[in-house]
């Protein structure tokens, strides 16, 4: 079931949180929505399940109105589920009960009980939580609670499955193994899921596309590789793990910066937009950075101001000149002292 969303917009007051939002969400497709806070993806989020009403403009699934200025389908007669990120247990039902409540909505009602049963029981077994079906939700982990709110989602085996930054409230170790269950889920369920957060990592990690937001808008559209590799906007390429911005001159494949001439192979020339504006998005990790100063062996001349250790890599901020870039380099190689003078180059990919 295709989910489209055409031109919507709505304003609070005289804030526009949306601003002719248009996308189209593939049946059986992961999309992750990721933006700064203020965005506006939990407002379209919520439009798409039908808490709030856009505006202008309209959701369809499957070429049906879903939700328009004058209404749409109730909320409890659309196929979907939803995982707040409250989580929003019932703290007085046990975890059976919690994953039961919408099969006893008005919309299950001619389910049989053998059906009924059958669906609790596969929900509860494929997040792991049959053993605990009777334990109340302030007996259980952050992740076990979580995996309930996951289990009530799927228990109706919805078409359209959305979920509101359900990790934000987890442990860093915690949120990567609950990333592997939603992953799970989404191969076990087959539903179209629309994941709101404000974590990259989480979005790159899991979803088929991503959808950048800032003020209202989408800036991109795109797989996560594309995101990473090829953003087509400043702001996605500063956002998504802090791109350096160069700044400088094209010519052809030539880009120029503070008279050191760096040649780019075809595949690594940026979006046209980069390009007209005299910018190149360098990655922290496709800098190369080596010691000494001077005219010697080209590259651009810096030097550290910055060093953090992150384990698997250190950190580097460089000063070159009025600007600031970020450089990542492996452990086990070179070590770069404060101060000291270096030359970034681009490594050959």
């Amino acid at each position: 079931m295709d989910l489209v969303i055409s031109n919507i917009s709505k304003k609070f007051g005289a804030s526009h949180a949306l601003q002719d939002v248009s996308a189209e969400i593939k049946s059986g497709e992961f999309i992750a929505i990721l933006g700064p806070s203020g965005c506006g993806k939990t407002t379209l989020l919520r439009i798409i399940a039908g808490f709030i009403a856009p505006c202008s403009g309209e959701v369809l699934l499957s070429g049906s109105l879903l939700s328009s200025p004058s209404g749409g389908v109730p909320i409890q007669e659309r196929n979907l589920g939803m995982v707040f990120q409250s989580l929003a247990l019932w703290p007085h039902m046990t975890v059976r009960e919690n994953i039961e409540y919408p099969l006893k909505s008005r919309r299950n009602r001619g389910m049989s009980r053998k059906a009924r049963q059958e669906a609790l029981e596969g929900a509860m077994t494929s997040t792991g939580m049959a053993q605990f079906a009777n334990r109340l939700p302030g007996e259980l982990s952050g992740g076990q609670r979580q995996r309930v709110a996951l289990a009530r989602a799927i228990v109706e085996r919805p078409s359209l499955l959305l979920m509101d930054e359900p990790l934000s409230a987890l442990d860093a170790e915690l949120r990567v193994n609950m990333r592997r269950e939603i992953q799970d889920i989404h191969r076990l369920t087959g539903a179209t899921i629309v994941y709101v957060t404000h974590d990259q990592n989480e979005a790159l990690a899991m979803a088929d596309r991503v959808m950048i937001m800032r003020d209202g808008r989408i800036e991109q559209v795109a797989s996560p590789r594309e995101i990473y590799r090829r953003p087509e906007t400043e702001f996605v390429a500063t956002f998504v793990s802090k791109c350096n911005l160069l700044k400088g001159s094209w010519d052809g494949r030539n880009f120029s910066i503070a008279g050191v001439v760096f040649e780019v192979e075809p595949s690594d020339l940026p979006a046209r937009r980069f390009i007209e504006r005299g910018l190149f998005p360098v990655r922290p990790e496709d800098f190369c950075m080596t010691h000494g100063s001077g005219c010697e062996s080209g590259g651009i001349e810096g030097q550290v101001a910055n060093r953090q250790y992150n384990g698997r890599e250190t950190h580097y901020k460089v000063r070159c000149g009025s600007e600031l870039y970020t450089v990542y380099v492996p452990s086990g190689e070179d070590v770069f002292s404060l101060d000291e003078w270096v030359r970034l180059r681009l490594k050959v990919r």
